[in-house]
C-alpha cells in the first residue's frame, strides 16, 4: 500500500520542479506561435543553441523558426533584465536585422514586440508575408 501511495506523490513532486524551473528561468526552452505557425528554440542565460542545418553559425541565444519553411531568424545577442529580455536578430542570409524585446507574462505566455529595424517576414505560398509587430507566445511542451 505504502508503494502505491509513494508514487504519486512523487509524480507530483517531480512536476511541481518542473514547473517551478521555468519559473526560474523563463528564457530557456521552446515557445510557439499558433497563427502564424512559428516557434522559438532559446536559452539566452547560456547562449548554446545551435540552428538545426546552419551549424555555420555556431551556438547562439536562440533562434525564431517556422513550422512550414526551413528560414530563420537568428537572436546573435541577448540581455535579459527582470522579466524581459532584449534581442538583436537577424535573418539566416544577414539581409535583415532588427531589435525586439521578449517578454515573460504573469500568465506564463510570452509577448515578443519588434522595436526598430527591419520586419520580420515569413514564407507563405511563394510569398513573403509580414509578420505583427507584437506577437504572442506559449511554451511547448
Amino acid at each position: 500500500m505504502k508503494k502505491y501511495l509513494f508514487l504519486p506523490i512523487l509524480c507530483f513532486l517531480s512536476l511541481l520542479a518542473t514547473a517551478q524551473n521555468a519559473q526560474k528561468q523563463p528564457f530557456k526552452g521552446v515557445i510557439g506561435n499558433a497563427e502564424y505557425r512559428i516557434y522559438i528554440k532559446m536559452n539566452l542565460y547560456e547562449n548554446n543553441v545551435t540552428v538545426p542545418g546552419q551549424e555555420i553559425f555556431g551556438e547562439l541565444p536562440g533562434f525564431m523558426g517556422d513550422s512550414i519553411d526551413s528560414r530563420k531568424w537568428l537572436f546573435t545577442s541577448a540581455k535579459i533584465h527582470k522579466n524581459t529580455a532584449q534581442l538583436a536578430i537577424t535573418n539566416d542570409y544577414g539581409s535583415e536585422d532588427l531589435v525586439a524585446t521578449l517578454t515573460f507574462n504573469k500568465d506564463n505566455t510570452y509577448t515578443l514586440k519588434q522595436v526598430e529595424g527591419s520586419n520580420m517576414k515569413i514564407a507563405r505560398q511563394r510569398k513573403w508575408k509580414k509578420l505583427a509587430k507584437t506577437l504572442v507566445f506559449i511554451p511547448k511542451e
